[in-house]
C-alpha cells in the first residue's frame, strides 16, 4: 500500500529532474565534463531526496526521517529554482536564435547557449544559499503606522505585534520560536495578533514547540485565529491546546478592550478585537464558516475602533461590509520566494503590505516563518509592529 502511493511521487520527480538534464547536460558538458558529470549526479540525488520531504515521516526509520527530511526541503527549494531559471533559459535561447535569423552573426548562438547553462545552477546556488538564509534568521521587525480618521485619542499610538505562518513543523522547532517570541516581548506591544497557520502537525507531536507562546506578554494579551493549516493539522485540538497556553482564539467573535494612553491618562477608549477562522474552515468543519458579520455581531457603537483578525486577505470584503476599520491578514507569505511573489496575485486580492479597501485598511504580512522548502527570496519574513495613528 505505501509503495502504490510512494511511486507516483518518485516517478513525478524523476520525470522533471530528467527534464532538466535534458536541457541543461549536454551544454555543461561541452563546458567541462566533470562538470557535466556532475550536475547529472546532483540530479538524480536530487530526485531521490525530494520525494523523501513529503513522505519521511511515515516511511523512514524515525532516526533518519528529520534528516531526509531537511534535505528533501532544501533539495525541493533548489530544484524550483533551477527549473524556473531553465526555462527562462529556454526563452532566452529562442531569442537569440530568432535575433540571429534577423542579423545573422549577431551572437554567437554556442557560446550563450553553454555558459547560460552555466549561469542556471550558479544562480540556482546562489539563490538557494541566500534563500536558506533568509528563512532561517529571526524576522526582522517592520514598522506600520495606520492612520485612522477619528481615532479616539487614547488610542492614538496603541501597537499591535502581528506575527504570522510560522509553520512549527518539519524545519521549525521551539527554538527558532522561542527567537519569535523575544522579538516581539522587546516591542512592549499593547496586543499580540498571531493570524494562523502557527503549525504543520498534530498537538501530539508538536505541543511542546508552541509552549514558547505562553511567554508572549503584552497590555491586553495574545489573540489568535485559525488559518487553513490548523485545519490539515487538528483545528479542534489546536484551538483547546492554545487555550492552555494562554492564547485567546477567535472564532467568528469578538472582545472588547479598553486603552488609555498611559498611567496617568483616565481617559480609556473602547475597542473592538475580532477574528474569524480560516477563510476556507466550512471545508472542514461547516461549524466554523468563515463569518465576519458574526464577529461583528453585537459590537456596542460607541466603541470606535473595530480590528479584525483574519487569516486570508480575501475575507476582506466581507470585513469591510461588517464595519471594521482595519483587518490584520497573513497566508500569503508575499510569495515566499522569486518568482512565486508575482503568482499570489491571482489568489489574493493582496499580497503584502498596506493597502485600503472601500474605508478598511487591509495589512497583508509576508509571515514569520515559512512553508516547506526553507527558503525565502525576494520575500522577507516580519514581524509586523503597528501603531494607529490619528487623523
Amino acid at each position: 500500500m505505501v509503495v502504490k502511493r510512494v511511486l507516483p511521487l518518485f516517478l513525478v520527480s524523476v520525470l522533471l529532474h530528467g527534464l532538466l538534464g535534458w536541457w541543461l547536460s549536454a551544454d555543461l558538458t561541452s563546458i567541462d565534463l566533470l562538470l557535466g558529470v556532475g550536475f547529472q549526479v546532483f540530479l538524480v540525488l536530487s530526485s531521490l531526496l525530494l520525494p523523501l520531504a513529503l513522505i519521511a515521516p511515515r516511511v523512514a526509520p524515525s532516526a533518519w526521517s528529520p534528516t531526509l527530511t531537511w534535505l528533501g526541503l532544501i533539495f525541493m527549494g533548489g530544484f524550483s529554482s533551477l527549473f524556473v531559471l531553465s526555462l527562462l533559459r529556454g526563452v532566452a535561447l529562442v531569442a537569440v536564435t530568432l535575433l540571429n535569423w534577423t542579423w545573422p552573426g549577431s551572437l554567437d548562438e554556442t557560446l550563450f547557449r553553454s555558459y547560460s547553462a552555466l549561469a542556471v545552477p550558479v544562480v540556482g546556488l546562489l539563490m538557494t544559499i541566500g534563500g536558506f538564509w533568509n528563512a532561517r534568521r529571526t524576522a526582522a521587525v517592520v514598522q506600520v503606522d495606520v492612520p485612522i480618521l477619528n481615532l479616539p485619542h487614547a488610542l492614538h499610538g496603541f501597537t499591535v505585534a502581528q506575527i504570522t505562518d510560522i509553520h512549527v513543523g518539519p524545519t521549525i522547532k521551539k527554538h527558532y520560536l522561542q527567537r519569535i517570541v523575544n522579538r516581539v516581548n522587546s516591542l512592549n506591544a499593547d496586543l499580540v495578533a498571531i493570524t494562523g497557520d502557527l503549525v504543520d502537525g498534530s498537538v501530539h507531536d508538536l505541543h511542546d514547540h508552541v509552549l514558547p507562546l505562553r511567554g508572549l506578554t503584552s497590555t491586553h494579551g495574545t489573540f489568535f485565529v485559525t488559518g487553513n493549516h490548523e485545519y490539515y493539522s487538528g483545528a479542534h485540538s489546536w484551538i483547546a491546546a492554545l487555550g492552555g497556553l494562554g492564547v485567546r482564539v477567535l472564532m467568528n467573535e469578538h472582545v472588547l478592550i479598553h486603552h488609555g494612553s498611559d498611567n496617568q491618562d483616565t481617559e480609556h477608549a473602547m475597542m473592538v478585537v475580532a477574528g474569524v477562522t480560516d477563510y476556507g474552515a466550512h471545508h472542514f468543519d461547516d461549524s466554523h464558516r468563515s463569518d465576519p458579520h458574526a464577529a461583528m455581531a453585537d459590537a456596542p457603537e460607541h466603541a470606535l475602533f473595530k480590528l479584525l483578525l483574519a487569516h486570508q486577505p480575501r475575507s476582506a470584503p466581507a470585513a469591510a461590509k461588517a464595519g471594521f476599520d482595519l483587518q490584520l491578514s497573513g497566508h500569503t507569505h508575499g510569495g515566499q520566494f522569486w518568482p512565486w511573489n508575482h503568482f499570489v496575485r491571482f489568489q489574493q486580492p493582496f499580497t503584502a503590505g498596506l493597502h485600503k479597501l472601500e474605508e478598511m485598511w487591509v495589512y497583508t504580512s509576508r509571515g514569520t516563518g515559512y512553508w516547506g522548502p526553507p527558503k525565502r527570496f525576494g520575500a522577507p519574513s516580519e514581524i509586523t509592529h503597528l501603531r494607529l495613528v490619528r487623523v
